[in-house]
């Protein structure tokens, strides 16, 4: 696991994921940025899904950007923490992980790499300290040392927060 602050959208990693809606038609944030940038080719494939449940996550071409797939997962809205939220956060992380990990082998490489965003910490209220704990805590339960995972952050706030998690490093401020 590694931890970057740049744009998605620029990595040319085998899969980058979308902190998308239910509709996967696009939105703000990431999935905006995604959206506009991978051409409006990926919104015609997108239509054609039908929409994704909360936790759950599908798997699109990736079209102008420089990855090879997209994985659209749908985090939770934040409504104080006792509504299941964290579980399907969690279900976010595996389910693309999944995806991912079916790609590798349908595609026959022995690695790939893919780049997570902050999945529900903008718009959709998810506290970033829980968010990135969850995050991190998933993909290590996970272990699978033919996917590396990178976790790409925005802001400074988010890239400090992942890189205590997932280096261990404490932060003085």
């Amino acid at each position: 696991m590694k931890v970057l602050k740049c744009d998605i959208t620029c990595l040319d990693v085998d899969i980058i994921v979308n902190a998308a809606n239910n509709t996967l038609l696009g939105g703000g944030g990431v999935d905006g940025v995604i959206h506009r940038k991978a051409g409006k080719e990926l919104k015609v494939e997108c239509a054609k899904l039908d929409g994704c449940e909360t936790g759950e996550a599908k798997i699109t071409n990736a079209y102008k950007l420089p990855s090879d797939k997209i994985i659209h997962t749908v985090g939770p809205i934040y409504n104080g923490g006792n509504h299941g939220e964290a579980e399907l956060l969690k279900k976010s992380y595996l389910n693309s992980m999944g995806l991912a990990e079916d790609y590798r082998k349908e595609n026959q490489k022995e690695k790939i790499a893919i780049a997570f965003p902050c999945i529900s910490t903008g718009v959709y209220g998810y506290p970033k300290k829980k968010a990135s704990k969850i995050a991190v805590d998933t993909i290590r339960k996970i272990n699978n040392p033919n996917i590396n995972v990178i976790f790409v952050c925005h802001s400074d706030i988010d890239y400090q927060i992942y890189l205590k998690n997932v280096h261990g490093i404490k932060l003085s401020c």
